[in-house]
């Protein structure tokens, strides 16, 4: 019963349990008013060849920047918060640190190491791996990065609208040569590296996805980073990955600014209408691209909750 209350928003209550059920919502978190059982309006609908879910294989994490939970939801970037409201997200949900590159550090090697500052890859400013991407490649997996204006793959200084600091599998040298390979410029809606492997059914077992400065909240505004997801997950859910029912879509953002409390969306077929309401950190989604890789958990996401089951996914 206590674990329950903790998941229900309970005061007072710490990190659950591994493996501990979750609150599903079945009212909205704003209003309390039940939940419409309709797609939210402008939200991209799925290939209508999977309703259904299958095992999850491979999962894409798309990282946005420095916003609050309560600064971006429910009307600043209402595209997003339409599929929170199909699919699920976690309402207490929170960054680790301050500034951006350890909280990509924790999201994609389980630790914030020596909780840099924000610094260019370089000695005092890299770290041992493995990070999630070397785990699933030692896996027989596939790992890429989708990194919208970097100008060389696994560019190391900062340049334009692309940040290094938003590119955390450049800080490891020892996956330098894997990074060359796999860590990649975005390209466009209908070529590049993301369409076409989107195309191909070739999208990777672990994945992330990073916007532009303009188009993560960071540089931009809110309504340019909502743009920007409107623009491109409908590429993403009509490709035969997403139809396949294997692939599951987080969006994330790296660090409050009103508190650490930021947004946590799952898209995936099968995954409606669900909201977990206890505590999270970027740990469990550590943990949880560990369990798409079929690796250990990486560092601190070790003991962390398995988001999967309490998103009903089957891995």
């Amino acid at each position: 019963m206590i674990a329950a209350a903790c998941w229900l928003g309970a005061a007072g209550c710490g990190t659950p349990p591994l493996g501990a059920a979750p609150s599903v919502s079945a009212t909205s978190p704003a209003t309390g008013t039940p939940a419409p059982t309709t797609t939210a309006t402008a939200v991209a609908a799925p290939s209508s060849t999977s309703t259904a879910a299958a095992r999850i294989s491979k999962i894409l994490v798309i990282m946005e920047e420095n916003h609050s939970l309560d600064q971006v939801f429910p009307s600043h970037m209402p595209y997003l918060w339409g599929l929170a409201g199909r699919y699920g997200q976690a309402t207490a949900w929170n960054a680790i640190s301050h500034p951006s590159l350890p909280n990509y550090l924790a999201v994609f090697a389980g630790s914030t190491f020596n909780d840099p500052a924000d610094c260019d890859p370089a000695p005092g400013c890299t770290y041992t791996g493995p990070t999630v991407f070397g785990q699933a490649l030692a896996h027989g997996l596939t790992a890429r990065v989708y990194e919208q204006a970097m100008p060389t793959p696994c560019a190391l200084v900062s340049s334009g609208d692309y940040d290094v600091n938003h590119n955390p599998w450049a800080y490891f040298p020892a996956e330098a040569a894997a990074c060359q390979a796999h860590d990649v410029a975005l390209g466009t809606l209908t070529s590049g590296a993301l369409a076409g492997d989107v195309r191909a059914a070739a999208l990777p077992n672990v994945g992330m996805i990073t916007p532009d400065l303009m188009h993560d909240g960071h540089n931009g505004t809110l309504a340019e980073a909502d743009s920007w997801l409107a623009s491109w997950l409908p590429v993403v859910l009509k490709g035969p990955d997403w139809a396949a029912g294997r692939l599951a879509v987080v969006v994330v953002f790296d660090e409050g600014e009103t508190s650490q409390t930021v947004p946590f969306v799952m898209l995936a077929p099968g995954v409606d209408h669900t909201v977990l309401r206890g505590p999270l950190t970027h740990y469990a989604l550590t943990r949880l691209m560990d369990e798409v890789a079929a690796g250990a958990p990486l560092r601190n996401a070790a003991g962390q909750p398995v988001i999967a089951s309490m998103f009903g996914l089957t891995l």
